[in-house]
């Protein structure tokens, strides 16, 4: 075992995460050739087999299953003992790997950027955008240091704290401007058009409706918010997005756009970071300074 790196848990953890040789060899920003020698490397020290190999990907043996979690507790250790010396010599810089939702994402990220960079000069942003599932499972990983998301997570191994409280707006065709605003029971009734499964915000707009559903709903789903109000400008049914996203996404689309009564449908953006980082107080600098700059007009 004298020879086991942490270079070779690194590969091994980004073609356990990827499943494909040359998408883990991007990410791990070596030859796909070098990869694989490095995985064989390790497989000859540890005399035992951690993948198998296929024509199109790879899949974890039962005992490259049992090393993983392992190896993925090794990395994050190593990466919070680096946290720690950033620390200790003060400020906040170096590589902070962020992650942010779909919904959020394209309407609040160069804010956040703007008001990072400006406020941590040396700070090198890493974005990553994706679902929360995700991003939770990323973050518990060890790939990624902090997320906006929506909250609660009510993960106990997270610490979260919130930036912002939006209201959801109801997306109507132009040719409802003026009708009256439906109740939420009557919301059920209505062609409402949703974010695939994997969102929150789905689910979110699902729980305001008072609607349940165990699966996709054919020609009712869509991909991004962008999408969806344009298939209500079709005229093919009505959706709902966050406040955040009404500029961007109504200024070329011809719709009404209507505002629930209070106490309307809300979500809860937050900030959410390891309870075990050694960089919590800087997160929780970083989450205040992005609360004033969300409060502010964009």
């Amino acid at each position: 075992m004298n020879n086991l790196t942490l270079r070779q848990l690194r590969y091994f953890e980004a073609l356990a995460r990827h499943r494909h040789f040359g998408r883990a060899a991007a990410a791990s920003s070596i030859s796909q050739p070098a990869l694989s020698v490095q995985i064989r490397e390790l497989e000859e020290t540890l005399g035992a087999k951690l993948f198998e190999r296929g024509p199109r990907q790879v899949a974890m043996t039962a005992f490259g299953a049992q090393f993983a979690p392992r190896v993925r507790d090794i990395l994050r250790s190593v990466d919070e003992l680096g946290d720690l010396a950033r620390v200790s010599q003060g400020g906040f810089a170096g590589r902070l790997r962020m992650g942010i939702i779909p919904t959020v994402a394209p309407y609040l990220l160069p804010r956040l950027i703007r008001t990072l960079t400006a406020a941590y000069p040396g700070l090198d942003l890493d974005i990553r955008e994706t679902v929360t599932s995700r991003l939770i499972e990323e973050m518990a990983d060890g790939a990624i240091d902090t997320a906006v998301v929506a909250l609660p997570i009510s993960e106990p191994s997270l610490i979260e704290t919130p930036l912002l409280t939006e209201s959801f707006v109801l997306i109507r065709a132009a040719t409802d401007r003026g009708a009256p605003m439906p109740a939420r029971e009557d919301l059920q009734e209505m062609r409402l058009l949703l974010l695939e499964e994997g969102h929150c915000f789905r689910d979110q707009a699902l729980s305001f409706c008072d609607i349940a559903t165990a699966g996709p709903r054919p020609g009712l789903d869509g991909s991004t918010l962008s999408t969806l109000v344009q298939m209500v400008a079709s005229g093919i049914g009505v959706t709902l997005i966050p406040e955040m996203a009404v500029g961007v996404e109504t200024r070329s689309a011809p719709v009404a756009i209507d505002r629930f009564p209070a106490p309307g449908p809300r979500r809860v953006v937050g900030m959410v970071w390891r309870r075990t980082s050694p960089l919590g107080e800087q997160y929780r600098d970083m989450a205040d300074r992005l609360r004033v700059a969300l409060r502010s007009a964009p």
